[in-house]
């Protein structure tokens, strides 16, 4: 009989013990869940980011040839033709990555946090994310960094400005001497000089 009551106890404790590591397990696998859910704003800015990049660079390669080599009537035009095009892309490439990124952040993000936080810790960034304050600084960051850049551009321009002219001189006639002048022969030349009339 006691022999039985032992392996009862036994039993019963176990059964406890795999259900109270199941429910930490569960409970890790809740806090990772909300800290990634906590961070959804942040994952679509990456993903906002990883498709506006090629289309700024789209736009600036664009931008160099309307202004290089499209005769100046028909460069709005051509300009709105671009900015549609790049509309398009984003409009297609934004859900896609976002997308993307969502389930990725399951598979990448989920795992690390569950191998490098305790449930201790885990607890504690939910707690601090889900700070008010925080919240209330991170709402600031974009207004902070708005007129940060404001001010860095109003302050450095002037000295930037050019040193950027002198090394698009420098590169355009880099790249005019290693194309034989192609470069040179694109840009609209001047008006010539009235000629006097031969009497």
């Amino acid at each position: 009989m006691k022999l039985t009551k032992t392996v009862w106890a036994t039993a019963v404790a176990s059964t406890l013990l795999v259900a109270s590591l199941s429910a930490q397990a569960q409970s890790k696998k809740e806090l990772v869940q909300k800290l990634i859910d906590m961070q959804q704003s942040s994952l679509e800015n990456t993903a906002r980011g990883l498709t506006e990049n090629p289309a700024r660079q789209l736009v600036a390669a664009a931008q160099q040839v309307i202004v290089q080599g499209v005769p100046e009537d028909k460069r709005e035009a051509t300009a709105k033709q671009v900015d549609a095009e790049i509309k398009k892309y984003l409009d297609a490439a934004n859900p896609i990555v976002r997308a993307s990124t969502i389930k990725q952040s399951q598979a990448a993000v989920a795992p690390l946090l569950e191998e490098k936080f305790t449930d201790d810790e885990l607890k504690q960034l939910v707690t601090m994310l889900d700070s008010p304050v925080l919240k209330k600084y991170q709402g600031l960051l974009p207004e902070m960094s708005k007129t940060l850049v404001d001010k860095v551009v109003a302050d450095a321009r002037p000295q930037v400005d050019p040193k950027l002219q002198t090394a698009q001189t420098n590169i355009r006639t880099i790249l005019d001497k290693a194309t034989g002048g192609k470069l040179s022969q694109q840009q609209p030349s001047a008006p010539a000089a009235a000629k006097p009339k031969a009497k």
